[in-house]
Order: structure tokens, then sequence, then C-alpha cells
């Protein structure tokens, strides 16, 4: 059995859960997502649990077991307090602001790169050199801070470009200097 899929899902205060054959709707003080799961795996509220099971052992049941689990355990996560990303920007010049919802980024382009939010994402820039992605959906708070950091990934020799706040970039030696045999 699925260790993460057997393990319980605390619903905290402020959030409902409401199960229909196997769609799971969840409500809370930030939002609601709703998750189409696969017809094999059962789900059962308990109070202020939520228990996920699977009917079969076959390999789509047991691969879908856990993955159900904590997909709506991220979704309750999302409802209640939100997910967040920051991002860093590292070089001269570089920087980042809002311009109302829209995320305008020098990064030593021709250009401003603009970057219009996706679907219930929010932008925040404490500073020029940091970015905060703000949701509910933890899929697409990811997805917006790559879509973000694939506009200039950071670059090995000097370090430049948009990094995650925790990431950590290998740095390589430039060239070295030749020396003479005479």
């Amino acid at each position: 059995m699925s260790r993460i899929g057997k393990m319980p899902i605390l619903i905290p205060e402020g959030v409902s859960v409401d199960i229909q054959d196997a769609l799971v709707h969840v409500k809370g003080p930030k939002g609601e997502l709703s998750y189409q799961a696969l017809s094999d795996i059962n789900i059962v509220q308990d109070n202020s649990e939520l228990i996920i099971s699977r009917q079969s052992n076959d390999a789509k049941s047991r691969a879908y077991h856990g993955l159900s689990r904590s997909l709506i355990a991220n979704m309750i996560q999302g409802v209640s307090i939100g997910f967040s990303k920051t991002l860093k920007i590292i070089g001269t010049g570089y920087r980042a602001q809002l311009t109302g919802n829209k995320l305008v980024l020098n990064l030593g382009f021709s250009h401003q790169v603009e970057i219009e939010p996706l679907e219930g994402i929010t932008f925040e820039v404490p500073d020029q050199t940091t970015i905060n992605v703000i949701g509910i959906n933890k899929q697409v708070v990811g997805q917006q801070a790559a879509v973000i950091r694939d506009k200039r990934p950071p670059e090995p020799y000097g370090g430049k470009g948009v990094r995650y706040e925790n990431e950590y970039v290998r740095r390589k030696a430039g060239k070295a200097k030749a020396t003479t045999g005479e």
C-alpha cells in the first residue's frame, strides 16, 4: 500500500470539502478548487479527516493512490494558507516592477519583458530584485515561476539571471590565462 496514500488528510477550520462520486470540491477562505479522482479511488470524509483508499490493486490504482492524496492535500492547503514561490534576480541593471497586475522585467535585453499572470496568480515585488508568485493552486504557482525563470535562466559563468530563492547555481571557471613556454 502507498505510504503517502494511506496517511489521512486533516481538514482545518474554515475549509469545507464536498465529495460527490469521485469529484472532490474544496472551499476555503482563499478560494475554491476541484479535483476529479480516478473511479478506483475511494475518498471518505470522517469528521475533520479525509481518508483515501483504493478498490483494486492493479498498477493504475496503485499509481494514482498516493497522487490523489497529494493533490487533495495540496488543494486543502492552497485554499486555507495558499502557496508562494520567491524568485531572485541577479545581475547589473536587472530588475522587476509591477505595472497594474503585469510583471515588467529588465533582464539585459534590448526590450522589457512583460508577463501576464495566469488565472488565480498575483505577483508581489517587495524590492527590485525579488519576485513573489502567490496563488492557491500549487501547480499553477510553480508553472508561473518556471515561466518567469525561463526568461533568463541563471548562467554558470557570471551567475546572472533569474533563479529560485534557494537555488544553487554551480559556477564554472572562466578562461584560464595562457602561459608561455619560452
